[in-house]
C-alpha cells in the first residue's frame, strides 16, 4: 500500500494552534522546507510501494525529513527522534500542521525505511539538494559541468582488528551461541599465543560441528558463524586477498592510506565529487558513491562519470583528480576531459588555473567525516555503507543551504534597514 501522505488542510483547531502561527516563518529550516519539492521525493520513494491490503506506510515527508535532519545535524536515530518531539521546527520540516507530543513511529522504522529505499533511491535526496541550491541561487547550473573527484575511506564502527582478538572473539561467540540454543613486543611469545588460540578455536569448531551433525536446524543456525570462524582460523598475517577483520561486520576492508599517522583504515572506499567552482552558497557535493572491493582510483571513473551526469542532469566538461587517477578507464568520450595532478600534456593556461582548485575537495571530505557521520559508519552491511555515504552528502548539501538561506535573510533585512535609514535622511 502506498504511504498516506499528509497535506495541509488549512483548517483551524479550537484547542490547538497551527505550527505556522507559532514558529518564526523566516527561519532557515522553514524556508528550506518550503523550497524542497516534496512531491518529487514522494514520487521517487513511493514507487517502491504497491497497492494492496495492510497498514499504509509512514508518510514519505516524515521519513525523508528525519533522514535529512539526522545527517544535516550529525545526530543518531535515537537523538533525532527525541529532538523531533521537542523541536517545533523539526516537526514543521517533516510536514506536521500541529505540534505533536508523541512520536508517530518507532526508532527502528528509520532503519527499515533506509534499507527499503536503498542507495539508488536515496540519491534523490542528493539530487533534490542540488535542485534546491539551483532554485535559491546558491549554485548556478553551469557550475555542475566542471567537477573535482577524489576518494576517501568511510571507516566502519569496529575496534582495531588483531589476530589474537579475532581468534579469541570467534571462540567466545561460538561458545556463547552453543550455550544459548596482540599487541606483543616479544614476537616468539606472541606467535606461541596465537597458535594456542588457534588450537582452542579449532577444538571448539570441531566439537560444535560433531554435536550438530545431522540436525538441519542447528546447522543452519551455526552456518554463518562457523564459516567466519574457520576463515579467521585459516587466514594468516600479511596474506593477500579478502580477510575477515570483524565478526559483526565481515564486509570491512583494509584500505592503505599511506600516511604516517594513519597507515591504513578499515571500512569502504567512497568516491566524492564536488563542483570545481566555489559557488555563492559554497562548495556542494555533486555525487558520492561507495566502492566496495577497494578498486584502484582510476578504475572507478567508468562508473562514476555516468552516475554524476545522471544525477546532476548535466554533461561533464572537465574533471580534475589527483595523481592516483593516472591510467584511468574513463569512457572514451571523456579520455581527454580528465586532468590529473602534475599532468603536463594538454594543460592550457585555463586548465592550469583550474588545477589549483583540485585540493578544494579535501575540506569537503573533512566536513563530511566530522560533521555528517561519514567518519564512523554505524549502519550494518554493504547496504549500510552505501546508504550512509549518500545521506552524509545530502546532509552536507542541506547544511550549506540552511547557511545560505540564513545569510540571504540577513542580507535582505540589512538592505531593508539601510533603505529605511536612507529614506529618513
Amino acid at each position: 500500500m502506498w504511504p498516506r501522505e499528509r497535506r495541509e488542510s488549512g483548517e483551524q483547531d479550537l484547542f490547538r494552534s497551527r505550527l505556522d502561527q507559532v514558529i518564526n516563518m523566516d527561519h532557515a529550516l522553514v524556508k528550506l522546507a518550503r523550497t524542497i519539492d516534496w512531491g518529487f521525493l514522494e514520487e521517487k520513494f513511493g514507487a517502491i510501494y504497491k497497492d494492496g491490503a495492510g497498514q499504509p506506510p509512514l508518510p514519505t515527508r516524515l521519513m525523508a525529513g528525519l533522514a535529512i535532519l539526522k545527517h544535516t545535524y550529525n545526530l543518531s536515530d535515537e537523538v533525532v527522534c527525541e529532538l523531533w518531539i521537542e523541536n517545533p521546527y523539526y516537526q514543521y520540516f517533516c510536514g506536521e500542521e500541529f505540534f505533536q507530543h508523541r512520536l508517530p513511529l518507532d526508532r527502528s522504522s528509520m532503519t527499515n525505511w533506509r534499507n527499503r529505499m536503498g542507495e539508488e533511491r536515496l540519491q534523490a535526496l542528493l539530487q533534490e539538494s542540488l535542485a534546491v541550491a539551483t532554485r535559491t541561487g546558491a549554485i548556478k547550473p553551469g557550475d555542475l559541468a566542471r567537477v573535482i573527484v577524489d576518494t576517501t575511506v568511510q571507516p566502519k564502527n569496529i575496534t582495531f582488528p588483531t589476530d589474537a582478538k579475532l581468534l579469541n572473539r570467534a571462540r567466545e561467540k561460538l561458545v556463547t551461541l552453543a550455550k544459548r540454543l596482540a599487541h606483543a613486543k616479544q614476537f616468539k611469545r606472541a606467535n606461541r599465543a596465537l597458535r594456542t588460540l588457534k588450537t582452542y578455536l579449532g577444538r571448539v569448531i570441531r566439537d560444535i560441528a560433531r554435536k550438530i551433525d545431522g540436525d538441519h536446524g542447528l546447522e543452519a543456525s551455526f552456518a554463518g558463524l562457523l564459516g567466519l570462524a574457520r576463515q579467521v582460523r585459516s587466514q594468516e598475517r600479511g596474506q593477500r586477498g579478502p580477510k575477515v577483520y570483524s565478526l559483526h561486520a565481515p564486509e570491512v576492508e583494509c584500505i592503505g592510506k599511506g600516511k604516517p599517522h594513519k597507515p591504513y583504515e578499515f571500512g569502504v572506499k567512497v568516491s566524492v565529487a564536488t563542483t570545481l567552482k566555489h559557488s555563492k552558497g559554497g562548495q556542494f557535493v555533486a555525487h558520492v558513491q561507495a566502492l566496495p572491493g577497494n578498486p584502484y582510483d582510476g578504475h572507478t571513473l567508468a562508473a562514476v562519470i555516468p552516475a554524476i551526469e545522471q544525477l546532476v542532469g548535466n554533461t561533464i566538461e572537465r574533471l580534475h583528480a589527483d595523481a592516483g587517477y593516472r591510467g584511468h578507464n574513463a569512457p572514451p568520450d571523456y579520455k581527454f576531459k580528465v586532468y590529473t595532478s602534475r599532468q603536463k600534456r594538454r594543460v592550457t593556461p585555463a586548465v592550469k588555473r583550474e588545477m589549483k582548485r583540485r585540493a578544494a575537495v579535501e575540506p569537503v571530505i573533512g566536513h563530511l567525516k566530522e560533521e555528517h557521520r561519514m567518519n564512523r559508519n554505524y549502519l550494518a552491511g554493504r547496504r549500510g555503507d552505501a546508504n550512509n555515504a549518500v545521506l552524509a552528502a545530502a546532509g552536507y548539501n542541506f547544511r550549506r543551504l540552511i547557511r545560505w538561506l540564513s545569510d540571504l535573510l540577513r542580507f535582505i533585512l540589512a538592505m531593508l534597514l539601510l533603505s529605511a535609514e536612507w529614506r529618513q535622511t
